[in-house]
């Protein structure tokens, strides 16, 4: 999913005019004619996420500062480009003053717009990534901080927050690399609790001799090299959360422990004479399915269901790579500023690349791809050259890495104006849908229907939102038709070879 950009002008024309623009760059568009619509569009309680706006500095009722005031008042970090007709330093001056992002003068040219709109975005994802960094040192997290615009984490979200409104415990699963203990932070920052310790574990880290005084801590002498006391994991997050990662590796010994702990709200150090009370919260992780675990014999199945009391499973990132794009942006600009690097973009056909490999690793894959990029490239925008090793988790013969067939492949992307959508094949011209083959006869309805959907996603530049809506089809069914023809195309190319 693209950027969303909400265009706030009385004049009809100069709306039209700018939405066009914006649409050419490869965003999303909002159109309203008035300051007070601009100001019920971002304040409203369902609204949906704004990137940023470019806003008429004069309008009747409510003008372009009265809009940004209200933006301020209600503490929102939109990004705002301001323009008029009337360009005086005063103006300017003003607008600054007020949080303007930028100043443009009408009617502004569509490179001047693209340049101003790319930068209030880097900026905007720069701000984004140094607030959630602050966030998570000081162990504030919270669901805003969390980036998706994806329908599949929709309801994730909305269970998380619900869990956070309480102390239930929650059993948090999907792939390495999705983004588990920060969901866990999330729900203990926006608890009632996140003034208090959040107390992370990584139970496949720790040595099976050590499990128990790590957790439960233990006493001066109560085995060799016990040279000190050790209040141990519960007791340091007492009145906190305990976040116990990778659970499912914990030892058999230790989960009857653990299991004791929940039940009785206390523990026993090792080598300690009586229990200790305390009040934790327990969330956990998991890479694998629990259940499974039960069944093998590997974890108790009574400890099983103390944990999994709300379970919360999150997608990987193939399941949600229209969040590919935003990530990618906010990657950029954190690594730019900590590696003092000037990269202003990821080239469109480098971004069509990565938003249809199949990431195994997920998010923290995504990550250090983009960290290596910023790094090494030699440009002020990252280019598919700059992604050499990502190739690698793209199978051959059109397969991703898990036996799904990849959508573009890196070497018939085109080029987009932004570099912030995901681009597509070449489409056929407006009007030009041919009904029969080179011999005469009809064309398969696949291949018609095929050809149709590349002619949308090419209209629409890449909106796949805006496509499946316009098509009347569900997205996820738009997906599942563009794989369709993928792995044909790759079974007809099998078959010539």
């Amino acid at each position: 999913m693209a950027a969303t950009i909400l265009i706030a002008d009385d004049d009809a024309v100069q709306r039209r005019l700018v939405e066009n623009m914006v649409q050419k760059c490869g965003y999303e568009s909002l159109v309203v004619d008035s300051g007070d619509a601009a100001v019920s569009v971002l304040t409203a309680s369902d609204a949906r996420t704004i990137d940023a706006v470019v806003l008429d500095l004069v309008m009747p009722g409510l003008d372009g500062l009265g809009v940004l005031a209200k933006i301020r008042e209600a503490g929102l970090n939109v990004p705002v480009i301001v323009q008029t007709a009337h360009g005086g330093i005063d103006n300017v001056v003003s607008a600054m003053r007020a949080g303007a992002q930028d100043f443009v003068v009408k009617p502004a040219s569509f490179e001047r717009l693209q340049v101003s709109l790319r930068n209030a975005l880097n900026a905007s994802a720069l701000k984004g990534e140094l607030q959630r960094i602050r966030h998570s040192r000081e162990g504030r997290l919270t669901f805003s901080d969390i980036i998706t615009r994806s329908e599949a984490m929709t309801g994730v979200l909305r269970i998380a927050q619900k869990a956070a409104s309480s102390t239930i415990p929650v059993l948090i699963e999907g792939e390495s690399g999705v983004g588990k203990e920060l969901f866990a932070r999330a729900i203990h920052g926006s608890s009632e609790r996140k003034a208090k310790p959040f107390v992370a574990v990584n139970c496949g880290a720790i040595p099976d001799n050590l499990v128990e005084s790590i957790l439960f801590g233990h006493e001066k002498g109560a085995f060799t090299g016990a040279t000190e006391r050790h209040q141990g994991k519960f007791v340091e997050a007492h009145g906190g959360t305990l976040f116990l990662d990778e659970v499912g590796e914990l030892p058999l010994a230790a989960q009857v422990k653990l299991l004791r702990a929940l039940q009785e709200g206390s523990v026993e150090a090792v080598g300690g004479r009586k229990p200790v009370k305390v009040d934790v919260r327990i969330i956990s992780a998991t890479n694998r399915k629990l259940l499974d675990l039960v069944k093998g014999g590997q974890f108790r199945e009574d400890l099983f269901y103390r944990l999994h009391v709300l379970p919360l499973t999150i997608p990987a990132l193939r399941q949600r790579r229209e969040d590919i794009p935003h990530l990618l942006r906010h990657f950029l600009a954190r690594f730019c500023a900590e590696e003092n690097r000037n990269i202003t973009a990821i080239s469109g056909e480098a971004m069509a690349h990565l938003a249809q490999l199949d990431w195994p690793g997920n998010i923290r894959q995504l990550e250090n791809t983009v960290y290596r990029a910023v790094v090494m490239s030699e440009s002020d925008q990252l280019g598919l050259a700059d992604f050499p090793h990502s190739a690698a988790h793209a199978a051959p013969e059109g397969k991703a890495a898990h036996g799904e067939p990849l959508v573009v492949s890196p070497s018939t992307a085109p080029a987009m104006t932004s570099g912030n959508e995901i681009p597509t094949a070449p489409s056929p011209a407006a009007g030009g849908l041919s009904m029969l083959n080179g011999s005469g006869d009809v064309r398969p309805l696949e291949d018609l229907e095929n050809e149709i959907i590349r002619f949308a996603i090419s209209h629409y530049r890449g909106q796949m939102s805006e496509v499946a809506r316009r098509l009347k089809i569900g997205r996820s069914t738009l997906y599942r038709k563009l794989d369709e023809a993928a792995a044909a195309a790759g079974a007809r190319t099998n078959d010539a070879n």
